[in-house]
């Protein structure tokens, strides 16, 4: 199965926050999964890491 990929936009949307939270994230939560440089200028995130993170995080959390 072809791995999904996510944009600053896409996670924006999924947790109702500012589009560039996602890479503020990434420079200060050394837990938060890396993005990808696609091409020059696309930068996105797998949404199988995304989902590993979101899992552990709310397991850190209960």
């Amino acid at each position: 199965m072809p791995e999904t990929y996510l944009s600053d936009r896409d996670l924006a949307a999924r947790w109702g926050v500012h589009h560039l939270t996602p890479r503020r994230w990434q420079r200060t939560d050394p837990t938060f999964p890396r993005s990808i440089k696609l091409t020059p200028g696309c930068c996105r995130w797998r949404l199988s890491e995304i989902e590993a993170w979101e899992t552990a995080k709310a397991q850190t959390a209960a």
